[in-house]
């Protein structure tokens, strides 16, 4: 971990997620005199959307591996899939075996017409009705297709087609490949897809549409009438649309179909088309795509059918199971009671501390265990500014319980360690007998390997120390991410729930840790007297050494903020000097001018976290008109540069102070489409054709040219590159979810949510 940017990603893994938009809109309690924003902000009203989720996978009765998998629902809206197995039908997430006649073999296609569902199998043609499967017709013919189109049901195979006539089956007659895929009837025209092409047979005549200028594909794999009657013709090459025998229209991915290896398309009663491909489930409703992949959504991506209900939900076979993806009218506040449950279930461990867990089974909620990481102080600071936000807005005495019970787990941070000011990352208890970061020696000769790829580093052998009471364990070396999460909380803790003993407290506290850092020649002095890797504020360093080039103009508007919390908490006009002297003797007023490197060798998405963390308590507490001025300068420079990313910390922030027009409604989007699941599901972009893969804005990960919406990223709590193409840890963890309710009470707070 010697690479500056690796290190630090490492280490200030954070959800700084959506911090700071209080510093100047007027508040609920406690800052009813800070300054509206410069220009009126538009509130977004919290009206119902639609939330999609899924329901537990269930697996197939057998490896499915390349044969064909069909998926229909019945009249009673009953589920059946055929497959190796031959026919089962979906009963209390289990698969049961078909009542009715024997079918000894694999089926490969299912129709549904009114009552009966249609099974094209390696013997013949079978139905299911009444829930029984009953032999039909075609004996000992194998069949590979079934379908109900324009009132005509259709099978075929290998050895011809036929069409239901009365009681009758009658071939159909025609120069076609028998290699079938499927069968739709658009007017007076039998549309024939195969593996050889396209054919159209009309007045027992038959055209082949194969010419690139006709079809990008002639592995022609499912047809679909639309119902303005289009034909919508899915191939290995893309999806065609036909109107009156001509191509009008073609999606692959430059026309955001995500992946053109397609299998299967299918209208829902709603009109939305579904897309079934080798890479995931896609939907086009006329205007935008949907895209479904990873392990959130799908237990396996290569996706061969789909089954849309009437009420929505989509059942969807994949070579790896079935899942069930469902939708749910929901508002934002319904969506942070869930968040808020998530979070008191599996995210709070004693004494009050928030952050991940870990799942030793992925994706498996009943196997959560709690563990450390090295941003359990921050994460846990947004959570105390997330659930004081909330007491401001609700006025629910468990929001604020929440916050103390947070609050002084942080405050814990700082006397475990038994100095005068010194705060830990975190602490463990003394017999859990694991940790993510142990104690460790270095030789002589890695020390000099880890200097030489990174001058900075420091060599801490002991990061774990018992306290003095022998129940605890912490961690030392604490880093300028989690005393930026700890100021951030002390402000709004202080301003929103703390009474007035309660606030004499806090003022105690914050002199504590602030005293220390000024007597540390504005450096965070561990127990060894030195500074720690990360926690160096210092006027000479951030000046004079390169190697604090890339964080100078952060770290000066962290310690600013901290000078103008301090003061704002408790009074001490000594604050507000040391602030007023780094801003003009010290030159931080030119510092925080560049408030970050935007060259891609430099990039970082945790500076923006914690620049976005800093700012709040900068615009709430120091009012000063120059300085003020100077601060909306570094604001407004930092945003422009983040602007894009359309994330609800950076824009809430930037929309406190400034108004106007600052994306809101995309980060709204964001906070909308984001998933009820916070598992860290890996999420394999790469592959995607709707997309370029590029290097920026980080040279060092490969990103996608464009933002994907959240339900279609990896896990993002605004610590890391949102661009990213390829992200998770398999499902090992669930996230906090803090990174979704701070922002979300912020827009609450500040009215930017109605």
């Amino acid at each position: 971990m010697s690479n500056r940017l690796t290190v630090r990603i490492t280490w200030r893994r954070l959800s700084a997620a959506a911090t700071i938009v209080l510093m100047c809109v007027p508040c609920v309690r406690g800052q009813a005199d800070q300054p509206p924003p410069l220009q009126p902000i538009e509130p977004i009203a919290d009206k119902r959307f639609l939330q999609e989720y899924r329901e537990p996978f269930v697996a197939w009765e057998q490896a499915v591996d390349d044969a064909p998998i069909a998926v229909s629902l019945d009249a009673s809206g009953a589920l059946w899939a055929a497959g190796p197995w031959g026919v089962s039908r979906l009963v209390d997430g289990k698969w049961q075996a078909s009542e009715g006649d024997a079918l000894n073999g694999p089926a490969f296609a299912l129709a549904a017409e009114g009552d009966l569902v249609w099974v094209a199998a390696w013997d013949g043609l079978y139905r299911i009705a009444d829930g029984r499967l009953v032999r039909d017709a075609l004996e000992d013919k194998p069949l590979g297709v079934v379908r109900f189109t324009a009132g005509r049901l259709f099978a075929g195979g290998p050895d011809g087609l036929w069409e239901r006539k009365g009681d009758e089956w009658k071939a159909v007659a025609g120069h076609f490949s028998r290699s079938l895929t499927d069968v739709a009837v658009v007017d007076d025209t039998l549309w024939i897809a195969t593996q050889r092409g396209l054919f159209a047979l009309r007045d027992g005549a038959a055209r082949r549409f194969f010419a690139p200028q006709d079809i990008a594909s002639g592995a022609v794999r499912s047809l679909a009438v639309a119902p303005d009657g289009r034909l919508w013709i899915g191939t290995s090459g893309g999806i065609e649309v036909y109107q009156r025998g001509k191509r009008v229209a073609h999606f692959g991915g430059a026309e955001g179909l995500p992946c053109s290896d397609v299998l299967r398309l299918e209208f829902d009663p709603q009109g939305v088309l579904w897309v079934a491909t080798v890479q995931g489930l896609g939907r086009y409703d006329g205007a935008r795509w949907t895209w479904r992949h990873s392990a959130r959504w799908l237990p396996n991506d290569n996706v061969r059918d789909v089954a849309p209900a009437d009420d929505g939900t989509a059942f969807v076979a994949t070579t790896g199971g079935l899942s069930i993806l469902k939708r749910k009218y929901m508002t934002l506040a319904e969506k942070a009671e869930h968040y808020e449950n998530l979070v008191r279930a599996r995210h709070v461990r004693p004494p009050g501390l928030v952050e991940l867990c870990i799942l030793k089974q992925a994706g498996d909620l009943s196997s959560h265990a709690p563990t450390d990481t090295d941003n359990d102080g921050l994460f846990t600071g947004l959570y105390v500014g997330a659930e004081a936000l909330r007491y401001a807005v609700t006025r629910d005495p468990q929001a604020a319980e929440h916050a103390r019970e947070s609050y002084r787990a942080m405050e814990f941070l700082q006397t475990v360690t038994d100095t005068p000011g010194f705060v830990a990352r975190t602490v463990i208890p003394s017999d859990w007998g694991q940790m993510a970061d142990r104690n460790r020696s270095y030789t002589p000769q890695q020390v000099v390997a880890e200097r030489i790829v990174n001058p900075r580093f420091k060599r801490v052998e002991n990061r774990w120390r018992k306290s003095r009471d022998g129940k605890w364990l912490w961690k030392g070396d604490t880093s300028s991410d989690e005393i930026t999460g700890h100021y951030f909380a002390y402000g709004l803790y202080y301003d929103l729930v703390a009474d007035e003993r309660e606030r004499r407290r806090v003022a105690e506290h914050v002199r504590r840790v602030t005293d220390h850092i000024i007597a540390g020649g504005y450096t965070l002095r561990d127990i060894d007297g030195q500074p720690t890797l990360w926690g160096v504020w210092a006027p000479e360093r951030l000046w004079n050494d390169p190697e604090w080039q890339p964080e100078r103009g952060c770290n000066s508007v962290e310690i600013l903020s901290f000078l103008a919390v301090a003061h704002h908490v408790t009074g001490d006009e000594k604050y507000q000097r040391e602030l007023v002297r780094l801003f003009g003797e010290k030159r931080y007023a030119e510092l925080i001018l560049e408030p970050k490197l935007s060259a891609p060798s430099e990039f970082t998405y945790i500076d923006d976290q914690l620049l976005a963390l800093s700012y709040r308590g900068l615009l709430a507490y120091d009012r000063e008109p120059k300085r003020r001025a100077v601060y909306l300068k570094s604001l407004q420079r930092w945003f422009d540069v983040v602007r894009g990313d359309y994330s609800p910390l950076y824009a809430f922030v930037y929309g406190g102070a400034m108004g106007g027009d600052f994306g809101a409604a995309g980060c709204v989007e964001f906070l909308r489409d984001s998933p009820l699941d916070m598992v860290d599901w890996t999420v394999d972009n790469r592959e995607r054709e709707d997309v370029k893969l590029v290097r920026l804005p980080v040279i060092e990960h490969l990103q996608v040219n464009r933002l994907l919406p959240a339900s279609e990223r990896g896990l993002n709590k605004w610590d890391k590159n949102p661009y990213q193409a390829f992200d998770g840890s398999g499902g090992s963890s669930e996230s906090s979810s803090v990174h979704w309710l701070l922002p979300y009470w912020m827009g609450r707070y500040y009215r930017i949510i109605d």
